[in-house]
């Protein structure tokens, strides 16, 4: 069941009206829908929230630069993107058969995949980041 109708001048248009202020307005409006169902509904949204806030936490207390800030943010931003799109594979294949289909358990695997080669991109940039940061605070390297 679609939970949010398809906007004015959405994608199922052919012809694509002209911009409109109230449109892109309301189109934040189910992005902002979208992020809520994620975290509300998605267990593994869950720990991002808390890999997302420890990394920030740890990042304000070290003298970590704009570059590395910039790495941190992208590497975050990337892991909620993968999740995001895995959330709609998930949903859509759940919409397309009730019944297990093994294209459509295929493509949720591919989806669960991208996650978590993302979180471990992530987790490896967050490492090399934070990791001589930390190790320098406890005085340990250079």
């Amino acid at each position: 069941m679609n939970d949010s109708p398809t906007p004015p001048g959405g994608d199922s248009d052919d012809k694509a009206p002209g911009f409109s202020l109230e449109n892109r307005v309301r189109s934040f409006g189910y992005a902002f829908a979208g992020i809520a169902l994620l975290v509300r509904t998605q267990h593994n949204a869950w720990i991002h929230a808390i890999a997302t806030v420890l990394v920030v936490g740890v990042g304000v207390l070290l003298p970590v630069s704009r570059i590395e800030w910039s790495v941190l943010v992208l590497a975050i931003a990337i892991v909620w993107a993968a999740e995001g799109i895995n959330t709609a594979i998930e949903k859509l294949g759940d919409a397309i058969s009730t019944d297990e289909h093994p294209l459509v358990g295929q493509a949720k695997d591919a989806g669960a995949g991208a996650v978590l080669l993302a979180a471990i991109g992530a987790a490896i940039a967050g490492l090399l980041i934070l990791g001589p940061h930390l190790l320098a605070m406890l005085g340990f390297g250079g």
